[in-house]
């Protein structure tokens, strides 16, 4: 932690201080300790962190958590309750008294703790020193998002074959006789997951006009012809890291306009790996993107390129490195998304997403590239 190290030195304070459960992907990193409930981390220059947890939590912090472990008694809380009725003026006052200086606070620690501790003493708030740490991944985090990521591919091969043996009738995609509906893929897909040890939240299989809506879950009949969406990012429940990934599909025939949207998608995707290696800006990829759209005609207004062109994925399903506006260079270590769309109101959007990691000559794919839009 010598990033960490020299965050406090710079800052000429006591002690760096987190607050928050392991929801929280900063406290998950530094404990490695999985719950519910807010913990507090504080960690001294030149020491290694400490975890203060409830009585109840001691056996098991002390068995998972990668750092020491303290009970809120041996910290000193329950003797300043008896004299400080505010929950949160105690946990500040707990807080001062092991850091024992000038509190390093976490961005991502609640304002009303900040609030307290600065009555108490000098305070300042990191700027994401942890976050950029957790950017550059250790073997063992990249081992357990490429785990997720074969589990999520998995996934994302049974819900394709399910809409790729749909039975086209009319206006309808037919499976065993029912139409195929969004609700139905995204619980085939969230049952996959499961089995696997893993969880989706805000599972898209968005399908026709909701496919230009970027973030559009989905809902209601799959159409043949129109293009969908399907959007994973799921979170291993015991790890907590992420993978995240997106395919376009149609089943029968496409329009002329969405198989050009998806070949310059493909072409935006290509360009892209085959630029990436250590030291290239994350802005300087995005803007190469939106310069290929825009030359190929898909701007405006009325939609085209409308997000960053990726981003990290770790403990976050969004975190740094950004392949955005303002997006540093690449470092060895990142596993970054590759995600170029296009989206055309009252036509339909294409998004493929691809997920792998960051090394000094170039990108290692977790994912394969499809190159098929109509199944």
């Amino acid at each position: 932690m010598e990033a960490l190290d020299g965050a406090i030195a710079a800052h000429k304070a006591g002690g760096f201080v987190g607050y928050g459960s392991s929801q929280n992907p900063d406290i998950l990193y530094l404990t490695r300790f999985q719950t519910g409930d807010p913990v507090v981390y504080v960690k001294r220059p030149g020491e290694g962190g400490v975890l203060v947890v409830s009585q109840m939590e001691v056996p098991r912090a002390s068995r998972e958590a990668r750092c020491a472990v303290i009970s809120r008694a041996e910290a000193g809380l329950p003797a300043i309750l008896k004299e400080e009725q505010d929950p949160w003026r105690a946990i500040a006052r707990m807080i001062t008294g092991l850091v024992r200086g000038k509190v390093l606070f976490s961005p991502s620690a609640p304002c009303i703790l900040a609030k307290e501790i600065a009555a108490l003493t000098e305070i300042s708030v990191d700027k994401g020193t942890v976050e950029h740490i957790r950017a550059v991944k250790r073997d063992d985090e990249i081992a357990q998002i490429q785990a997720v990521q074969t589990v999520n591919g998995a996934a994302m091969r049974m819900a394709q074959g399910i809409i790729r043996r749909s039975r086209i009738e009319g206006e309808n995609l037919l499976h065993r006789g029912s139409p195929l509906t969004s609700e139905y893929i995204r619980g085939v897909i969230q049952r996959r997951l499961l089995a696997g040890g893993c969880h989706g939240r805000d599972i898209i299989v968005s399908c026709g006009a909701d496919t230009a809506i970027p973030h559009s879950v989905g809902s209601g009949p799959l159409v043949p012809g129109e293009p969908i969406v399907i959007d994973i990012a799921p979170r291993d429940e015991k790890s907590g890291y992420h993978s995240d990934m997106t395919r376009t599909v149609v089943r029968g025939e496409a329009a002329p306009q969405i198989k050009d949207m998806f070949r310059a998608v493909q072409e935006a995707r290509d360009r892209s790996i085959a630029r990436i290696k250590e030291g290239v800006r994350g802005d300087d990829l995005h803007q190469e993107v939106c310069d290929h759209f825009q030359d190929m005609g898909f701007s405006g207004v009325q939609g085209g390129f409308i997000h960053n062109l990726g981003h990290g994925v770790g403990l976050a399903v969004h975190e740094h490195p950004s392949l955005g506006p303002g997006g540093g260079p690449l470092a060895a270590g990142n596993v970054i998304t590759v995600e170029p769309g296009l989206y055309l109101q009252g036509v339909g959007g294409v998004r493929i997403e691809e997920i792998g990691l960051v090394v000094r000559n170039g990108f290692q794919p977790f994912t394969r590239r499809e190159r098929d839009l109509q199944l």
